[in-house]
This record gives structure tokens, sequence and C-alpha cells, in this order.
């Protein structure tokens, strides 16, 4: 009964013209029921909503930081004689977020350009390979149609304006471009990287949280942030050899969420700021002289408490001296919700995604979290039409637009803070080149199931004050730099194109590596000294996969 309740729901799904609505479940009669938490998520069962934050009971064991907060003479020199307790700092790195797309959202053709090895325009995808792509022959990017409703600023199905060229008609671009603000756009380059990835799985290693925190990116309060409770804090794994349960994420689902993470309770409530912050220390100092009365039983059990908990105490302590009176809550700062903030009070208010996303760029853009994933679900949209894709590539579009404007109005507030995103799905999806007229198809192709062929990945950079160049270390030529791999004429990526084409883990060093150059020229050693045992060769083959010049 069951299975024919399921193939009855599939059938009814492939005759509704009017597509489904955002949040609906995804149900296909050549896949399987969904058993596992990620089945639901990929699905849209379940929206991946929330926020991961907190490190584990051993992030307390971290390499020591210089406190940033004011706290009294007698507390910090009780944390410079705790050397495994860790007071809140930033690392200074580039805020990274990446886009976990959970069920294998289309990324090229429709979203992002890409072509053979000489690039989108030199060498470019066919015309039945971007048919598969979703793309018919009238809106195959090149072809000016002074007629056409949908040509972009360049009149040809190209939009450059992020520096990385998108089909001008793209769901993902829409939604950035709603969401930032005219002088944002100019500073914002990126790179598209053409990779195979099974299709509507997250035993996928894409994420590479674990990764971006060994170099060095870390947050006043926490060092990663994600959207579920796994271990990678999104739908996708991380590469085995590179999680470290020392920083692993905790899932919070709600703006609120982040406040607590800061929480001092309700002391402000009957004392001023500055005596909040004289309460919290005396309770170090108190806590900590009745810790040194504990008689060992075991002298190494008995230091690891002492210092645990001690810690404790003094990262109390110095989260009052540092946030008591300070609004972190996504959902008061007007620069994110309101009149003039990124999103309008009822959008963020009906909208689960926004408010996930607006607590995880938050979090990190303002350097509480060192990195962060956002997982949004049901991208296994291949039902049939077009119009549930586009909309679902149009509300993630939104989502990094939001980061990405966030990242620019902290930066006109006079603190330049750049950002990288990167975006990525478990596998794609392709078309038979049966076309959706209505309005939301916008007379492109539907989707009718999954293909891992026409997979990939790209990561979009903001650089306050200037767009980052493509890199000039070697003579491969833009086109090389910017789209690292590349497809073959018929819409297939070239599995031999790069190290990452065809291996997930290869294209997690490759982001890896790229988020390293952006903070400086000797990136390569720095990669080899972090990750000695990698797998991205020589000085010219680094460099052949490396998208832009150091922003630092």
């Amino acid at each position: 009964m069951a299975k024919r309740t399921v193939n009855r729901t599939a059938r009814r799904l492939k005759k509704n013209r009017h597509g489904l609505s955002l949040d609906a479940p995804l149900l296909h009669q050549d896949h399987s029921r969904p058993v596992t938490r990620r089945d639901f998520l990929r699905q849209g069962f379940i929206t991946g909503t929330g926020v991961t934050l907190g490190g584990s009971l051993f992030s307390l064991f971290a390499n020591p930081r210089a406190a940033q907060a004011a706290l009294s003479p007698d507390l910090l020199t009780m944390f410079d004689s705790n050397e495994s307790c860790a007071l809140g700092t930033t690392s200074g790195n580039i805020p990274f977020i990446c886009f976990d797309l959970a069920g294998g959202s289309n990324m090229i053709g429709s979203n992002v350009l890409a072509g053979g090895q000489g690039g989108y325009l030199n060498d470019p995808i066919s015309a039945a390979g971007y048919s598969k792509m979703g793309i018919p022959g009238d809106m195959v990017p090149g072809i000016v149609d002074a007629a056409s409703t949908m040509s972009g600023p360049n009149n040809d199905f190209i939009d450059t304006r992020l520096g990385l060229p998108f089909h001008s008609d793209s769901g993902f671009l829409r939604g950035i471009m709603e969401k930032i603000s005219i002088g944002t756009a100019p500073l914002i380059n990126g790179a598209v990287i053409p990779a195979r990835s099974d299709n509507d799985t997250g035993n996928n290693p894409h994420n590479p949280m674990y990764s971006i925190a060994r170099t060095g990116s870390d947050g006043s309060v926490v060092t990663l942030i994600g959207s579920r409770n796994s271990e990678s804090g999104g739908n996708s794994m991380a590469p085995a050899m590179s999680i470290d349960p020392t920083v692993r994420p905790t899932k919070v689902d709600r703006p609120s969420d982040v406040t607590g993470m800061v929480d001092t309770g309700d002391l402000t409530a009957v004392l001023t700021e500055d005596d909040a912050k004289a309460v919290m220390e005396s309770i170090a100092r108190l806590s900590a002289k009745k810790i040194d009365k504990i008689t060992p039983i075991n002298i190494n059990a008995d230091a690891v408490v002492k210092d645990l908990m001690n810690c404790g105490y003094l990262s109390a302590a110095d989260i009052a001296d540092r946030f008591v009176g300070v609004n972190i809550d996504p959902a008061t700062d007007t620069n994110i919700v309101g009149p003039t903030g990124i999103f309008n009070q009822g959008e963020f208010d009906s909208e689960g995604e926004f408010r996930k996303t607006a607590a995880v760029m938050k979090m990190v853009i303002d350097g509480h979290a060192g990195a962060g994933t956002i997982t949004m679900g049901g991208f296994d949209y291949h039902t049939g039409d077009r119009q549930t894709g586009e909309r679902r590539d149009l509300r993630a579009g939104r989502c990094m637009g939001a980061c990405l404007e966030y990242a620019a109005r902290r930066t006109a507030a006079g603190v330049p803070t750049p950002l990288m995103i990167y975006v990525f799905s478990d596998g794609s999806v392709a078309s038979n080149g049966a076309i959706d007229n209505s309005q939301d198809g916008r007379g492109k192709g539907e989707w009718t199931g999954d293909n891992s062929s026409t997979a990939g990945s790209f990561f979009l950079v903001y650089n306050p004050g200037s767009q980052a160049e493509i890199f000039t270390g070697d003579n491969l030529g833009s086109e090389r730099h910017q789209q690292i791999g590349w497809f073959r004429a018929d819409g297939s990526v070239e599995t031999s194109s790069s190290v990452a084409a065809n291996n997930v883990n290869l294209l997690v060093d490759t982001v890896v590596l790229n988020y390293l150059a952006l903070h400086g020229t000797d990136y390569r050693d720095v990669y080899r000294n972090l990750f000695p045992n990698n797998d991205l060769g020589t000085d010219a083959h680094m460099m052949s996969l490396t998208a832009f010049n150091s922003i630092r």
C-alpha cells in the first residue's frame, strides 16, 4: 500500500503543471522512499533549517589566543597560566561560508557558465549539451537575440556583473542581484570547477569545514558552524582525513540560539553592564580558589578537570566582558532585517531559510565563528517541470546574495570584511529537452532526471575596495583559472580535465588551496605544511588550480 501511495504521488507531481511550492517534498518514481535524514533533506521533507553553533568539550584544549576583552589583570594572569584555555579573538582569516544544496542541484549552464578547455566563449558547449543542461537553443549563451526579453546586460544570455559569468536568466544570479546593492557587485569575482559527484547521497565528502579550520580560521566564540547535527555540520560528509573532533559543530536552529551562545542570563536586568561584568569576574575568581583546593586522585585526570573548570569560568567572564550590552541577534540587526535591511520583516518572519542564513552569516562575518555551512534541502528537483527548480534556485541565490551584501555593509560601516562563499551539491540534474513555458518555468528545459555528468561547484569572493584579480602566477590565461577544468561539447564533465573533476576529496583540496591563495603569495608552502599528504602536486600544478591572486 505504501509503495502504491508513493507511486500515485509521483505521478501526480509529474502532471502538476503549476510546479511545487518552495518547501513541498519531492517524490520520484525512480527513487526509493526516503529513509535516512539525508534522504528527507535532499527531497525536501525537512528543510535543513537551523544553525549549528558551538565547539565540543575538547575545544577547550585548543591553542591559546590573546584575550581580546578587557579582563581584569588578575584574570588575565590566570588565563596566561592556563595554557589549554583559549579566550575569544578572531583569527583574522577571511570569513568562509559554504552552501550545501542537498539533492543534486543544477550548477552549470543554467546558472554558472563553463565550456571546453578554451572557456565558455572560445570553446563553447554544443547546443545539444546546453539542452541537456536545461537551456533551449534560443537561449544558448553567445547567441545575440535582440528580440529576446531575457537576454542579459551583454545581450547574449551572458551576465558578468559578478566577474564569474552566469547565464543571464540564472535563478542563482537573479536571487543574488535582488539582495546586493549596486556598489557590491563590482567587488565580487568567482570561479567554477567542473566536477562530478554521486547523485542523491550525503556520502560525497564535499564539505571543507575542517580543512578551513586547519588553516587557522577561528571565531571569537566558536570555530565552526553549520546547519545540521552531523559530523560536517551539513548534508555532505567531510573528507575522513580532515575531521577534527575538537571543533565538531553542534546544532541550534534559530537566531535566538546565536544570542544564547553569549548569554549572561538575567544579570543585566538587575545590574548595570559594568556591575554584570564584575559579578562574572568575581565568580571566576571564587571558582578558581575552590578548584585549587580539590585533592588530586589521579594527577592527569585532576589536571584536566582543573583546566576544564577554570577555563569554563574564565570564558564566561570573558564573554561577559565582551558581549554584555552588545547586540549579536540577527533578528534585530537593522542591516539584516527591517525597512533598510537585506530582508524585509515579512520575508524574514515567514522564511526559515532566510532566518538560518542570517544567523550563520552574522556569526561568521562578524568574526564570532571561523567558518560555516548553510544546508538547504529539496534540490533533487527533477520533477518533470522547470518551475520547481527555478523557485528553489532563486531562493538559494537570495541567501547567497544576503551573505555577500552583509559583508559589504560591514565594510561600509568601517570594518572592511572580505568573504568567500562556496556552493556545492551532491550530483546534478539533466533535461530531456522538453520546455516548461509557465511563468516560473521561463521557457527553459524541464528537469527530468539525475545526471552527475553535468555537475560542478563554484565559489564567489567579495573583496572590499577592489575586485579579486585572476591569478597571474603563470601563463595559462584567465579562462584556465576562472574555470578550473572543463566540459566536453556534449555537456559532460571531462573527468581528466583536473584532479578535482572526478575526485570529490581533491575537489575539497582545490577549494582549500584557493582559500589559502587569497591570504598570501606563499600559499603553496603553507598548504604543504598544513596538509603534508596532499595530492595536489608541484608548484606549477597548484598554480594551475588557483583562481585568484592574494587579496591580503
